[in-house]
């Protein structure tokens, strides 16, 4: 019988941070505050018992918990009014909503405000689904399948799907909304790791004897992998834990294959893996392990070898092993590891099965030397070699500095991690590294020689990554969001968006023009910025401070009219007259005949670049961006007010990576300039 794993199995992104949030408010809970999970944390009843016995309750409404208490949203994400009513209630909230929830959440909230309907494609009863319709005023259809899509009776709509959704699903209900003539938006909000699952239980499903899906009985998400696979392999099962195995059809299957849904535990897959290896047997194989034994019996073991066996005798200086061959184990106190004050006999009784690795195959009187010691080394070993093959994460402990590098301890093995795999900054000296406890990546191993390589800076390299991918799945174009300028330039700001780098092009700060960011922005200031383009695979994110203010031609008419007194600043001379800038992006005429009293002929004798000076609005002309000024008719008159233009509110952070460098544009001629050159041939 073999028993073959389908891919991405178990706890997904979500519910894994899900848990790792609960479990830190547990540990951290030192006030003796109650801990609530709203509904179950997760559709799996051995994490939810589990975290029951901790401490952590579930409640099915905000009101079951009182002021103070600590109140954990779930991966599945709540409506908008729930976190309204948290906090009204004096409620400690921890939101453990999955980031690519949070993302729908986001887009049916912006599509209500656009005055869109929305289509929720999903369960109608799932708690993702309810809270997806909770931001946009439980206003939204909900279509379950391609039979309730023929009902919807709108025109134009703005679909989601729940995130647990299989594609086939949303692929039948859009195409039936097409069909009838409905107009859609479809966001496939399908999480990457469900059909990444999916995919690999249908493809596994197709080459195996039988399919076992294991996953908590109101897991959404498990329910359709077993749909799924049923559809390849008419002997798939789904099953919850060990009691669920339906053994006695499965003792006919030579492969069986094995998923799990995105609330699994790993402990209740292995559990299942390892039932079904030790209760699925036939006749064929109980006769193959039946000759084995008698060809165990009548071999020695080899040295190095692993072996099992049972304990004849005790004293205080040995242990004789019946291993089942001609000669028995000797396992002496010498390759034992006792604790003070600690004897043989207190370790092992007559009839105790124990694993010794074989040290000598012989020794003077006919035994098989054994040690305990050199066995818990090897198993140590065999964890590292599997934390490489596996690419999983050890903790070690750093006991001496080395050329290089340092010396990490992982129970009795011992290893090396360089200085440049220390850390992801630059390290010259490895002192403070002494005595602490670091998370590694294994990246070497060579048991023949003792030797173990270790990276530190790869773990925090993929921390980073996680980091990033939890802010880019929560930035969309179009949104406006708060950063902090980290540095200057002389193309632009880069701004902190909290963790990722944007690049604010000094063509985007002002409607004006601007030589140097510096000339508005300040480093350390918090501002609000819209996203103007995102790139993902590039790194790239692309902002515009202009844009959360009113473009000055935009609101010409309510700002500025003719005959008003305007104040303003000469920012450019030429032969004709002069060009005045009322506010930033906003440039007016002044003729050189507008100039004074008087003839003038040369403008540079009555005006000077940077000089303030009052002007009369003599004509406005929106169609041509054109405004005509006079400073001899402003003589002796105030200005009017002119609304101010808003700026955007500003905070602090630290700088991460940077964007890529983008050119600066070249400056273009203002269109005021170019009409006043028209306007001086008319008059020449």
């Amino acid at each position: 019988m073999e028993i073959i794993r389908a891919e991405h199995s178990g706890f997904c992104f979500g519910v894994r941070r899900a848990l790792e949030k609960t479990i830190d408010q547990i540990e951290h809970n030192t006030d003796g505050r109650r801990i609530f999970t709203c509904g179950p944390l997760i559709h799996n009843t051995a994490v939810t018992d589990d975290l029951a016995s901790r401490g952590v309750g579930i409640i099915s409404d905000l009101h079951e918990a009182s002021a103070g208490d600590i109140v954990i949203v779930r991966s599945h994400g709540e409506s908008e009014e729930f976190f309204v009513r948290a906090e009204a209630q004096g409620l400690d909230l921890v939101d453990a909503t999955c980031p690519f929830v949070t993302r729908i959440h986001k887009l049916v909230r912006q599509a209500k405000d656009q005055g869109r309907h929305v289509i929720i494609v999903g369960d109608k009863n799932h708690p993702e689904v309810i809270g997806i319709n909770g931001w946009c005023d439980n206003e939204a259809s909900i279509i379950g399948n391609k039979t309730e899509a023929e009902a919807f009776a709108g025109q134009e709509a703005f679909v989601v799907c729940q995130t647990t959704l299989n594609e086939e699903t949303l692929s039948e209900v859009t195409k039936v909304l097409i069909d009838h003539g409905v107009e859609i938006t479809v966001n496939d909000t399908i999480c990457s790791a469900t059909r990444e699952r999916q995919e690999a239980a249908f493809g596994l499903s197709k080459n195996v004897d039988a399919m076992i899906i294991i996953g908590g009985k109101n897991s959404s998400n498990s329910r359709k992998l077993y749909e799924i696979c049923k559809k390849n392999c008419i002997k798939s099962y789904f099953v919850e834990n060990n009691e669920d195995l339906p053994l006695k059809e499965l003792q006919k299957c030579d492969r069986i294959g094995v998923a799990a849904g995105a609330s699994t535990p790993e402990r209740v897959i292995k559990e299942v893996i390892a039932n079904m290896s030790e209760n699925i047997t036939n006749e064929t194989n109980s006769m193959a392990d039946y000759m084995d034994e008698i060809d165990a019996s009548l071999r020695l073991p080899h040295t190095g070898e692993i072996v099992t066996g049972k304990v004849d005798q005790v004293s205080d200086t040995e242990v004789i092993v019946n291993m089942g061959c001609k000669k028995d184990g000797i396992l002496t106190v010498n390759e034992v590891s006792l604790e003070e004050g600690q004897t043989l006999t207190d370790l092992f009784k007559v009839g105790d099965e124990i694993q010794a690795k074989v040290v000598k195959t012989d020794d003077s009187d006919g035994g098989i030397l054994l040690s305990k010691k050199r066995l818990e080394v090897n198993e140590h070993w065999n964890e590292i070699n599997d934390a490489l093959e596996n690419k999983t994460i050890i903790e070690v402990k750093v006991v001496k500095a080395v050329k290089g590098g340092v010396i990490a301890v992982y129970k009795e093995v011992s290893g090396f991690i360089p200085l440049s795999q220390l850390s992801n900054k630059y390290i010259e000296n490895a002192d403070e590294f002494m005595g602490q406890i670091l998370s590694v990546r294994v990246t070497r191993v060579d048991q023949r020689r003792n030797r173990a390589v270790f990276s530190h800076k790869a773990v925090l390299a993929e921390e980073r990554q996680k980091q990033l991918d939890e802010i880019w799945a929560t930035l969309q174009v179009d949104d406006i969001v708060e950063g902090t300028v980290m540095r200057f330039t002389d193309y632009g700001a880069f701004v902190d968006l909290g963790g990722i780098d944007g690049l604010l092009h000094i063509s985007e700060i002002s409607w004006g023009k601007l030589k140097h960011p510096d000339e508005v922005l300040e480093i350390g200031q918090k501002i609000r910025v819209k996203i103007l383009s995102m790139n993902r695979e590039k790194g790239k994110i692309s902002l515009g401070l202009k844009q959360t203010t009113p473009e000055p031609w935009s609101v010409i008419n309510e700002n500025y009219h003719v005959d008003q007194i305007v104040h303003g600043k000469v920012v450019q001379l030429k032969e004709y007259g002069a060009f005045v800038e009322l506010e930033p992006g906003l440039d007016g005429l002044v003729h050189i005949s507008e100039v004074a009293n008087k003839h003038v002929n040369n403008i540079g004798d009555e005006l000077t670049v940077g000089q303030d000076v009052n002007a009369k609005i003599l004509d406005i002309d929106t169609e041509r961006k054109r405004i005509s000024l006079s400073i001899k008719d402003a003589a002796g008159e105030a200005p009017a007010e002119v609304a101010p233009v808003e700026e955007a509110p500003v905070v602090e952070e630290a700088p991460v990576e940077e964007a890529p460098v983008e050119e600066a544009p070249a400056e273009e001629t203002p269109v005021a300039e170019e009409a006043a050159v028209e306007e001086t041939k008319d008059e020449e």
